[in-house]
């Protein structure tokens, strides 16, 4: 069995054949599939995928790039979610230093504030790092969580080390395929098994055979396999491995059938 670690199945890019895609992911051997909310507007659609197709489990949170349209009454919203649905995780929070305009100082109010509400909930988070990982590393020894996911993790090995330090997984997904991309292709194959989670952020990052097209959760077993071949070892190994990370990064997995 394979984790999908971060799927945002819930997207409009999935409403014309939802139902596909998911038993298609099943079948592929995708057996579970975290789902995260991006802002409030959503925390409603993402809840209703969870309930309606099996091996779905939800995070919520208010993603940086939406940031500038919430409101300061969302974080009271998303802190009721979270006392109310026991999510696996608070997320897609974290910074984006690389969209422009953008509010940083907005950002970070966002983010400290929904590291404050999981750290509250004892619970992990998906992070969003995008240029952005020196800063979230500091807000994370300001105010310590259980934990979490980097997804699509994309810094230097020094950075890698100091979120496992802080008990984070590294999520790896279809950026890893790409032949010219070294530096991630690097990371994927020396850092150690046990700090890699493998993602797809269906419907975005396609891997480099679905290149330009949407990407769906069932291209996972691929993704598996390329990190297998950069590692050196069978995919197996890899599923095994990543699916015991998921499990222990993300406890409420467990949970979800």
């Amino acid at each position: 069995m394979l984790v999908d670690t971060h799927c945002h199945l819930d997207a409009a890019e999935f409403d014309a054949d939802r139902v596909a895609v998911a038993a298609a992911a099943i079948q592929a051997g995708v057996g579970l599939i975290v789902v995260p909310a991006v802002e409030r507007a959503n925390f409603g659609a993402v809840a209703s995928v969870c309930r309606e197709h099996a091996g779905c489990g939800a995070a919520y949170g208010i993603h940086p790039m939406y940031v500038q349209r919430a409101r300061e009454v969302d974080l009271d919203i998303l802190r009721e979610t979270v006392l109310r649905e026991h999510p696996l995780a608070v997320g897609e929070i974290g910074l984006d230093r690389f969209v422009e305009p953008r509010d940083d100082a907005e950002q970070e109010f966002y983010f400290n504030a929904q590291l404050r509400i999981a750290r509250d909930a004892s619970l992990p988070v998906l992070l969003h790092v995008r240029r952005a990982i020196d800063p979230i590393l500091k807000q994370l020894r300001l105010c310590p969580v259980t934990g979490g996911i980097a997804h699509a993790f994309n810094g230097s090995r020094q950075q890698a080390d100091e979120f496992i330090k802080l008990g984070f997984k590294l999520g790896f997904g279809g950026a890893m395929t790409f032949p010219r991309a070294s530096r991630i292709r690097e990371l994927a194959a020396t850092l150690p098994l046990d700090a890699i989670v493998l993602e797809t952020d269906a419907p975005d990052i396609p891997p480099e055979w679905k290149a330009g097209a949407r990407n769906t959760p069932d291209q996972l077993p691929r993704i598996a396999q390329t990190l297998a071949s950069l590692r050196g070892i069978s995919v197996q190994e890899v599923a095994a491995a990543t699916t015991a990370n998921a499990a222990a990064v993300l406890p409420g997995l467990a949970r979800i059938h």
